[in-house]
């Protein structure tokens, strides 16, 4: 190709013109010179790398082409990877941070959530719920124990009702010393029936309706040559209503709350009873006993022998 119809040289600078002679005598592997050594190699090489740029029209002056030779001996233009170590892990997790930012971030937050969670509600409630609980046992129902023994004092008409109330806050203080809620709880509840009991008032009789026995009698499992004599009764409040009583079965030995029971009472009374009832079949004397207000039992008006059952 005549210098007439050579084509303009590309305007490159010399540090790109010397990129690309190195770049070009690394991938041409038939510029190597393997014979020649020095200064002659060197000449060579310029000499190979004029012909290769003039045949693609671009003039490149000697300087730079063996600017490019030298460069390619020194590994001026080659990429040598950064050692490794904390500075180049740092960068390249900084170059990454697209790729990981977005899941990373996701998981701090949830981090940081999950901790204003614990550290700023959880773990105040439970402290909170704990100061309270404290409390209740150092100062609230021991206050509610006195608080029910001073009002079964001030109702009761009957000493037994004190004594009962005295034992009782003193052994749910003794619990709520102790930490035991349950116990403490249970002593509150127990002062609570024993006021209730005292303030029941109910007139006890004889149940007489078609659909319910009014009495009957058992042979006693401890002793079948005995027989056990009961009537039926209900307690009656004064405006008419049948209340449920907690009442304790001497055969089973469990306390059962029911609206009717049977009382044991001697022969002579369930025969009284049965024959008032067969008379014209109402039971005149259907009065067993009353429970008055301030008094925890009832006063019988018949003979009794202390025992009741609730199934029959």
């Amino acid at each position: 190709m005549s210098d007439a119809t050579a084509k303009p040289a590309a305007p490159l600078d010399e540090v790109m013109l010397a990129m690309d002679v190195v770049d070009t005598l690394r991938h041409r592997q038939d510029l190597a010179i393997r014979e020649l050594d020095g200064a002659a190699r060197e000449a060579q090489l310029i000499e190979r790398l004029r012909d290769i740029y003039h045949q693609q029209g671009i003039e490149v002056p000697d300087h730079i082409l063996k600017e490019g030779v030298s460069a390619l001996a020194e590994s001026r233009f080659t990429y040598v990877p950064p050692a490794p170590g904390l500075g180049t892990t740092l960068a390249r997790l900084y170059v990454g941070r697209k790729r990981w930012g977005k899941p990373v971030g996701a998981a701090l937050l949830a981090l940081l959530v999950l901790g204003i969670g614990y550290f700023g509600v959880w773990q105040p409630y439970t402290a909170g719920q704990a100061a309270r609980a404290r409390i209740e046992l150092t100062e609230g129902l021991p206050a509610r124990m006195d608080a029910l023994r001073e009002t079964i004092f001030e109702e009761t008409k009957v000493q037994q009702a004190v004594v009962q109330a005295d034992a009782l806050v003193a052994r749910g203080k003794a619990f709520a010393q102790e930490g035991n809620r349950a116990g403490a709880v249970e002593a509150v509840e127990s002062l609570t029936a024993l006021r209730d009991q005292l303030r029941q008032e109910y007139v006890l009789r004889v149940v007489n309706r078609p659909d319910v026995q009014s009495g009957f009698w058992t042979f006693p499992e401890i002793n079948t040559a005995a027989t056990n004599y009961y009537i039926v009764v209900e307690a009656l409040a004064p405006d008419g209503q049948v209340l449920s009583l907690p009442i304790l079965n001497e055969e089973t030995g469990e306390t059962e709350t029911v609206p009717i029971w049977g009382v044991r009472v001697p022969e002579s009374v369930y025969n009284a009873v049965a024959a008032d009832k067969r008379d014209d079949g109402i039971i005149q004397a259907n009065e067993v006993g009353r429970k008055s207000d301030g008094f925890l039992d009832v006063e019988y008006l018949m003979p009794v022998q202390g025992g009741a059952v609730t199934r029959w």
